[in-house]
C-alpha cells in the first residue's frame, strides 16, 4: 500500500494556518459547517490570485447578499448546472489576457456536482481545462431543505427520504468516475484533516489540467450533530472507512493520504440522528458496503 508522507507535516500547515485570512468574519454559515471550514483553508492555499466560481447551493448564500462578500477574491455566481462550463470560460477570458497563473476554481455542493451539474463537470473533465474543481459534500441538498441527492447514504433520513421510507440507494462514487476521466489530479480530503486539505489544495495548485477535490463536509442541521461535534463526526467517517482519504493521479496513480484505524461503521452512524432509524440489518449492509470499498481502494494502491 503506497502512502503520500508529503501530506502529513501538520507543522507545516499549522503554520500556513496563520497566514493572511482570506475568508473574513460575518459570513452566514451554520455554526460547525464543514463547507465554511474548509473554504478557509483552500483560500489560505491558494492565494489572492484567484477567482472563484461558486453555483446555487449553501455557498451562494454564506458569503453574505450582493454586493457584499466576507471573501478577499473575486467571486462569480452561475447558475445550478453551470459550474464546469462557467469555470472553462473564466479560463479562457484569463489565458487571452495573459493571465495564465491565475487560479480558477469551482465551488459547488454535492447537488450541483453528482446530480445537476455532473454532464458539465465531464465535459470540462475531458477537455482536461486548467482548472480545479471542488466538490464540498454534505450528502444531500441542504441549501433548499434537505432534500436527498445521489450523494445520500443508503439508508439516510431526508426530508424526501422520511424514516419510513429511507434512502434506497447507494451514494454515487464520483471519485471513481472522476478518475476514469484520467484527469491529472483527483483527491477526496476532510477538515477534520487540516493538513491533508491544505497540501491537497497547495499540491493542486501546482498542476496544470483539471483537477478535482471532493471534500466531505458536515452539516449539523441536514445529518442532525451537535455542531460541537463536527469535527468528530467528520473524523469517524474516515475512521470507519465510510469517507477514504487517498488521490488518484492520471487516473491510475493510486495514494492513501490517511490510513483509517478500521472503526466500527456504528462509531460514526450512531452520532447523527439521520441514521437514528437504522435497524441493525441496514447497519450490516452498510458495514459490508464501506468495506468493500475500502478494499478496493487498498488494491488500487498496492498495484500502483
Amino acid at each position: 500500500m503506497r502512502t503520500d508522507p508529503h501530506l502529513f507535516k501538520q507543522g507545516e500547515a499549522i503554520q500556513n494556518y496563520e497566514q493572511k485570512e482570506l475568508m473574513t468574519s460575518g459570513h452566514l454559515a451554520c455554526p460547525g459547517c464543514g463547507g465554511a471550514l474548509a473554504m478557509r483553508m483552500a483560500l489560505k492555499e491558494l492565494g489572492e490570485d484567484l477567482v472563484v466560481v461558486i453555483p446555487a447551493c449553501c455557498w451562494a448564500v454564506i458569503p453574505g447578499p450582493f454586493p457584499y462578500s466576507n471573501m478577499k477574491v473575486p467571486l462569480m455566481h452561475t447558475a445550478f448546472e453551470t459550474t464546469g462550463a462557467v469555470i472553462s470560460g473564466v479560463r479562457a477570458a484569463l489565458d487571452i489576457q495573459g493571465k495564465t497563473e491565475t487560479q480558477v476554481m469551482g465551488w459547488a455542493g454535492d447537488g450541483g456536482t453528482f446530480d445537476i451539474g455532473l454532464q458539465a463537470l465531464s465535459a470540462a473533465a475531458e477537455r482536461n481545462e486548467n482548472v480545479i474543481y471542488v466538490c464540498y459534500d454534505n450528502e444531500a441538498y441542504m441549501n433548499t431543505g434537505i432534500q436527498r441527492s445521489s450523494a445520500t447514504p443508503e439508508y439516510t433520513w431526508t426530508t424526501t427520504t422520511p424514516t419510513e421510507f429511507p434512502e434506497a440507494s447507494p451514494k454515487k462514487n464520483i471519485d471513481r468516475i472522476m478518475a476514469a476521466h484520467a484527469i491529472p489530479y483527483m483527491a477526496t480530503t476532510s477538515p477534520a484533516y487540516p493538513h491533508d486539505l491544505m497540501a491537497k489544495f497547495k499540491k493542486a495548485k501546482e498542476i496544470k489540467g483539471f483537477r478535482f477535490i471532493h471534500i466531505l463536509a458536515s452539516c449539523t442541521a441536514g445529518w442532525k450533530i451537535d455542531s460541537a461535534r463536527s469535527i468528530e463526526v467528520m473524523r469517524l467517517a474516515t475512521e470507519t472507512n465510510a469517507f477514504p482519504i487517498y488521490e488518484v493521479e492520471d487516473g491510475e496513480k493510486y495514494t492513501i493520504n490517511i490510513e483509517p484505524k478500521g472503526l466500527p461503521i456504528n462509531d460514526y452512524l450512531k452520532l447523527q440522528g439521520r441514521f437514528r432509524h437504522m435497524n441493525d440489518q441496514q447497519r450490516e449492509s452498510t458495514q459490508r458496503s464501506v468495506t468493500k470499498n475500502w478494499e478496493w481502494i487498498k488494491k488500487q494502491a498496492s498495484n500502483s
